[in-house]
């Protein structure tokens, strides 16, 4: 890849940086997106599954078409680093790195472009809205016909965990189902200095949240994983009201739905005497395919390739395209303790090692082969 491209791929993940966009509402990155494949000479569809864009490579005689696909939506968060980009928008900030992914795939289209005599093979482009917030965008993106014609798909994702030039795969389960709860808890309220006379909500919350945390440790193998988190603990307006109610929140991460059954009835069977209980399933278990994953390790062979990869109990809705055809999810190592590019995902001082989007390009642009 030549400079004068990563510097412009630069560019661009700066300008989206400072112009975070969340959920669906992300009409300027989108705006970015089809304009610079349209430069390209590339065929852009846009509006596909709310605010998503979709760009095809045609090949003549190609038998086979290849997809790559970038998130583009940012985090409902406050940015705390100070990068010159820094967030423009309050409330707003690309904190796990998805304007990294869109000037990425943005790179790899205009590079794949410039060699379209050279191809074997169709690409398809796909820039997402709103993984970040469940149900996500990729139902509606695939609804819309974004996998018509889809023989395989690839996506990445930079990786705090990873130093720069380590590219992490993980052959099968990649990423957790991730699930949420919201429990009420129903007691009767009273005066704090006559506790006999009323049924605690808060004591029986407090208990609840401890044997909440013996689930995992006592009811699933330590040979498989899984995660119960309570996040939530609201109850209570006043230092001499014991409150009717308390209401807790959280999540659930599993990698088998048999996993997910069990801890979802061990939690119902725990709320019942003394509340109720709203389970919402989130995103399914990522599972990457043997032969995709093989591909991306050959097509990183000049990096460090880090295979099996350790998995990881975050949710990602790429795992909606799996279920279609078969791909394989990458972590893109984007650490550099100098740069200070140490925090990770999510983290109000998450930044990137933007050298590692030169990997990230090259990958991508390898796997269309």
């Amino acid at each position: 890849m030549e400079e004068s491209l990563f510097e412009e791929i630069v560019t661009i993940r700066r300008d989206i940086h400072q112009h975070p966009e969340t959920a669906f509402e992300v009409e300027r990155t989108a705006g970015i997106a089809a304009d610079e494949l349209r430069g390209a000479g590339i065929e852009v569809r846009t509006e596909v599954g709310r605010t998503g864009v979709v760009g095809d490579i045609i090949v003549p005689g190609a038998a086979k078409r290849i997809a790559l696909r970038a998130d583009m939506d940012a985090l409902p968060m406050q940015e705390e680093g100070n990068p010159p980009y820094k967030s423009t928008i309050d409330g707003k900030a690309h904190m796990c790195g998805h304007d990294s992914h869109t000037a990425m795939l943005i790179g790899a289209a205009k590079y794949l472009a410039a060699q379209k005599d050279q191809l074997k093979n169709h690409v398809r482009f796909i820039f997402q809205p709103s993984e970040e917030l469940h149900p996500g965008g990729a139902p509606g993106m695939i609804a819309d016909g974004c996998l018509q014609g889809v023989d395989e798909i690839y996506a990445l994702h930079v990786w705090p965990w990873l130093e720069t030039g380590v590219v992490g795969i993980c052959d099968g389960p990649a990423m957790a189902q991730a699930d949420a709860f919201d429990i009420t808890i129903k007691g009767k309220g009273g005066h704090a200095a006559a506790p006999h006379d009323a049924d605690d909500p808060i004591v029986a919350g407090s208990y609840l949240v401890t044997q909440l945390q013996t689930l995992v440790s006592r009811h699933v193998s330590p040979l498989d994983s899984a995660v119960v988190t309570v996040t939530q603990f609201h109850a209570g307006s006043a230092y001499n009201v014991i409150p009717s109610t308390a209401e807790l929140r959280g999540t659930v991460r599993t990698y088998s739905k048999q996993t997910q059954q069990m801890i979802r009835g061990k939690i119902e069977k725990l709320v019942a005497p003394i509340g109720e209980m709203t389970y919402h399933e989130g995103y399914p278990v990522l599972i990457n395919e043997k032969t995709c994953a093989g591909k991306v390790a050959e097509a990183a062979s000049n990096y460090q390739v880090n295979s099996p990869a350790e998995k990881a109990l975050f949710g990602e809705d790429f795992a909606y395209y799996l279920h279609h055809v078969p791909g394989c999810f990458i972590q893109l190592g984007c650490r550099n303790e100098q740069k200070e590019c140490i925090y990770p995902l999510h983290h109000p001082k998450f930044n990137l090692d933007e050298e590692c989007m030169k990997i990230g390009i090259d990958l991508l642009t390898k796997l269309i082969s």
